[in-house]
């Protein structure tokens, strides 16, 4: 083991540390666009994931950042801050309880990976007091920087362009981002999304060296074949009904 930290004198911050009682599961990509995310984080780009739901994007931006985290090899970010927008949900007016308890809403997806990456269930909250994962509202970032941080920016289909700025602009000393949505999904409806200024954000982001950005299809999902046909079908039902709003008001 690295003896090289024993020195007599206090080390300013200390890094959270996994307990060796936690051992991540190895994740072996599935399809080709999981093989491409994997080869362009570990040559250290920033990525966007994007594409349909199913495809275990989330799942896989929180693995590849757990297991560098783990095996603490090098200059690597020592955390990570999973970030949603919640502003344009119009669900969470209406959740009862105080902001801590609406997030905890939000965060219920990111449990659930954690215990599958861990098979354990309190994985979560174990890390989350450790203090090696964070969950962040983007309506709660101005004024703070990023460090030594895996940026998991999740569902940015719900976000306006203004929150993508804001987080982005954030990203500090030694940190990486990771953006993950599904622009089929947004619950800001079509019309809305363009104006929100994303298709501007995915064209700004491809012109950066920095980014990669990864298009996850329908031959992707690795959920069950239910999944997988309620896709194809949604997708072809938009295409012929492009014109339409989906719902009347």
């Amino acid at each position: 083991s690295n003896m090289s930290h024993k020195t007599s004198k206090p080390r300013k911050s200390v890094e959270p540390k996994i307990d060796s009682s936690f051992s991540l599961k190895q994740i072996q990509p599935i399809t080709e666009c999981q093989k491409d995310v994997i080869e362009s984080f570990e040559e250290g780009q920033n990525l966007v994931l994007m594409g349909t739901a199913g495809t275990g994007k989330t799942f896989l931006s929180l693995y590849l950042a757990l297991n560098q985290i783990i095996k603490g090899k090098g200059e690597r970010p020592s955390k990570i801050m999973i970030i949603r927008s919640i502003v344009s949900s119009r669900d969470i007016g209406f959740l009862p309880g105080t902001i801590k308890e609406k997030m905890a809403v939000y965060e219920e997806p990111y449990r659930g990976i954690f215990s599958e990456l861990f098979g354990r269930g309190d994985a979560y909250e174990v890390l989350k007091n450790k203090g090696i994962v964070e969950f962040c509202s983007t309506s709660y970032l101005r004024g703070t920087t990023l460090n030594n941080t895996f940026v998991i920016l999740d569902e940015f289909q719900n976000c306006n362009f203004g929150e993508l700025d804001t987080v982005i602009s954030r990203l500090g000393k030694n940190s990486k981002i990771l953006i993950c949505g599904d622009i089929m999904q947004t619950d800001l409806n079509k019309s809305k999304w363009d104006v929100t200024g994303l298709p501007d954000f995915v064209k700004i982001v491809e012109g950066m060296d920095e980014f990669d950005i990864v298009d996850f299809g329908v031959e992707d999902i690795v959920r069950s074949g239910l999944v997988k046909s309620y896709i194809l079908a949604k997708t072809r039902f938009y295409e012929k009904n492009e014109d339409k709003t989906l719902l009347t008001e």
